[in-house]
């Protein structure tokens, strides 16, 4: 006898970023699944207000937050808005979430790491974020921690989509097809993660029984730099033999980033 799988309702944040897309590109996959996708205009999580009235309404079961300010270099120049959408934002859902039973999948950020270990992040390593942004998002992991106990805090890295957002993936095509010199640093290190992949262990994981709350990490699992990363991406599109690509040791930013970033992969 087939068992019985009940339908669950998902309310999906930031619809309209790489990952919301990506999510909705498999959504049809998941009969089990009802979604709601709501992207900034439909909902700004920075209102409380506008927060407890769609997840009040909505009888959702699940609430996945792909909403953030992901820009590193604006946030260490404007914090404010990184704080307000990655941290207290996010304190709205955990409020809202926790009111009306919903569990909470939160995407977060390898940044919330220094980068100074000499092996993969665990989940059981201490965060210490050396830019606003990562501090940003551990600020907002924290009040997760602290509001719920029916969470998921999903860590991922270097995510990109193929089609999806503005990315590094993107970035780098478009530049070699323009014929420019791709100038890329070997100095940091982690694991791409395509969005399209992290959005199917999210639907997965929701569909696993006998989960265990708490933080996970999910990136696609190979180890390079944004120099590796640029050839790899070159190499896939037949790029590689037209382009002129220089390994750059001096990476111009003005936020601190991590040189190590690989985190250490947890299977469900």
């Amino acid at each position: 006898m087939e068992r019985f799988t009940p339908i669950k309702r998902i309310l999906v944040t930031g619809a309209s970023g790489q990952l919301g897309l990506s999510i909705q590109d498999i959504a049809m996959e998941y009969p089990q699944l009802v979604f709601v996708f709501a992207n900034s205009e439909a909902l700004d999580i920075t209102d409380y207000v506008q927060v407890d009235k769609i997840i009040e309404n909505g009888n959702f079961d699940y609430c996945i937050n792909c909403a953030a300010y992901t820009n590193v270099e604006h946030a260490e120049k404007s914090p404010e808005m990184a704080f307000k959408v990655n941290a207290e934002a996010v304190k709205h859902l955990a409020l809202a979430c926790k009111q009306y039973g919903v569990t909470l999948i939160h995407i977060s950020t390898d940044y919330v790491f220094d980068g100074e270990k000499g092996s993969p992040y665990t989940v059981d390593d201490q965060p210490n974020p050396i830019n606003m942004y990562g501090k940003s998002k551990w600020e907002g992991e924290k009040y997760i921690q602290e509001i719920l106990d029916k969470y998921f805090i999903v860590r991922t890295s270097w995510l990109y989509h193929k089609k999806h957002g503005n990315n590094f993936y993107k970035t780098i095509l478009k530049k070699a097809k323009k014929g420019e010199v791709l100038r890329i640093t070997d100095e940091q290190i982690g694991c791409p993660t395509n969005a399209a992949n992290l959005a199917k262990f999210l639907l997965k994981h929701i569909l696993t029984e006998n989960q265990e709350y708490g933080i996970y990490h999910f990136t696609d699992g190979q180890v390079m730099s944004w120099y590796g990363f640029a050839q790899n991406i070159l190499k896939e599109n037949g790029l590689k033999s037209t382009t002129n690509i220089v390994k750059e040791n001096n990476y111009r930013s003005f936020a601190k980033r991590p040189k190590n970033s690989i985190l250490k992969k947890i299977l469900i």
